[in-house]
């Protein structure tokens, strides 16, 4: 079945970035939009940002003016820049798909979640 695989998550100081990168394999056909989202331990998750098929974008206000959205629709890949990083971005960030799989029962529309990559802000 699809695959999402997060990466590029690591430590960073407070100001500094980070770029993410998950790419969408298996039995995806289509992708209408992809989106991150981020959970930080004890909260829940939200939504930061998502890119549609036609590469319109929003962006969580905590995010909007540092973060930047991006595709590569050849590669079934989304990307996340991260910058001027703060303590409280700190988190899982998880990217999520609404697309369309090949499945043994056919075509399925559904949103597929990678496991997510950690992202920590610290001195």
């Amino acid at each position: 079945q699809v695959r999402l695989v997060e990466s590029g998550g690591g430590l960073v100081q407070p100001g500094g970035s980070l770029s993410l990168s998950c790419a969408a394999s298996g039995n995806i056909v289509s992708i209408f939009s992809m989106r991150w989202y981020r959970q930080a331990p004890g909260k829940a998750r939200e939504l930061v940002a998502t890119i549609t098929s036609g590469d319109s974008t929003n962006y969580a206000m905590s995010a909007k003016g540092r973060f930047t959205i991006s595709r590569d629709n050849a590669k079934n890949t989304v990307y996340l820049q991260m910058n001027s990083l703060k303590p409280e971005d700190t988190a899982v960030y998880y990217c999520n798909v609404i697309g369309t799989a090949m499945t043994q029962l056919g075509a399925l529309d559904s949103d597929y979640w990678g496991l997510g990559t950690q992202v920590t802000v610290s001195s």
